[in-house]
């Protein structure tokens, strides 16, 4: 008899295994029901977030150790993806300074999907100047394009993580906040926002009992669409030496580090721009796929 079917098993053990297997199935189940788009893009996704999660465990080397000896190596058994121009192993830089990119991408996309969401359901709700002010303001920060809001920005105030964070976050919350006013208005005119005003409930409960939650998902979906279009905000800003600043590093920085030597070790500049594509990519992906299923239910209903 094996060991394992001799170990007694008590019933509660058994019934948190079968709810979790029941789980599990019902899981990958509604998984495969997907977009192909929404199965493709979390599969990438969720694989970059492992990978970045578990980077000070299985990173082969320090990001900052330098070996002049190694300057511009290629791929090898030792690196995987070739040395820098100061002896840096590069798969070790490209995961740590994906563990930056993508955390003030993902910062920067919350911080302005809640101001923006906020923002653009007091608007619909409010109306009058408030609602003028909102959608003027939502129109001359749109028509200007954000990298050169957070050029301006940073510039004037300096650079560093917070500067860095409120300058995306300055320049991020009009789309969420149309969005989210447009929602509003629809949701306004049901007649369950009615009975809440009969029984004399107050605009700030209503927004957020009512107005927000109903919104969520096509917000959700936004919020995935507008990730890949931070972390390439992100990147340029470093690219530009406005970003992470030495000795920290991420893929932007990478870029900036790497184009002298582009022709030489093309593998320099390869490495952290498919990072960056890949990421946005399946994130974008995934908001692509959560949209065309909202406007199929759209379409049913």
């Amino acid at each position: 008899m094996a060991l394992s079917s001799s170990l007694p098993r008590s019933p509660v053990a058994r019934t948190v295994t079968r709810r979790l297997a029941r789980w599990t199935a019902t899981s990958l189940r509604a998984f495969s029901g997907r977009h192909w788009t929404l199965r493709a893009g979390a599969l990438v996704l969720a694989l970059a977030l492992v990978t970045l999660l578990l980077t000070p465990w299985i990173a082969p080397f320090d990001p900052a150790h330098q070996d002049l000896t190694r300057r511009l190596a290629g791929p090898s058994a030792q690196h995987w993806l070739g040395t820098d121009q100061l002896g840096r192993d590069v798969l070790s830089r490209l995961m740590y300074g994906g563990r930056f990119s993508v955390s003030i991408a993902a910062v920067t996309l919350l911080l302005s999907a809640v101001a923006g969401t906020v923002i653009g359901a007091f608007s619909a709700r409010r109306g009058g100047l408030l609602d003028e002010v909102v959608m003027r303001t939502t129109d001359l920060l749109i028509a200007i394009p954000d990298v050169v809001v957070a050029l301006f920005l940073i510039a004037s105030f300096g650079t560093g993580y917070g500067m860095l964070i409120a300058a995306l976050t300055i320049v991020g919350w009009t789309p969420f906040a149309r969005l989210m006013r447009g929602l509003a208005l629809e949701i306004n005119s049901r007649e369950y926002i009615d009975a809440a005003e009969a029984l004399g409930c107050s605009k700030t409960f209503i927004v957020f009992r009512h107005v927000i939650p109903n919104a969520l998902r096509p917000m959700l979906s936004l919020g995935f669409l507008r990730f890949g279009h931070k972390l390439i905000t992100v990147g340029g800003l470093s690219y530009l030496g406005l970003g992470v600043q030495p000795p920290d590093s991420d893929w932007g920085a990478m870029l900036l580090d790497a184009q002298p030597y582009m022709q030489r070790v093309p593998l320099l500049v390869l490495a952290p721009g498919a990072a960056i594509f890949l990421t946005a990519l399946s994130v974008t992906l995934i908001g692509h796929g959560m949209e065309l299923k909202r406007e199929r239910r759209t379409d049913a209903s």
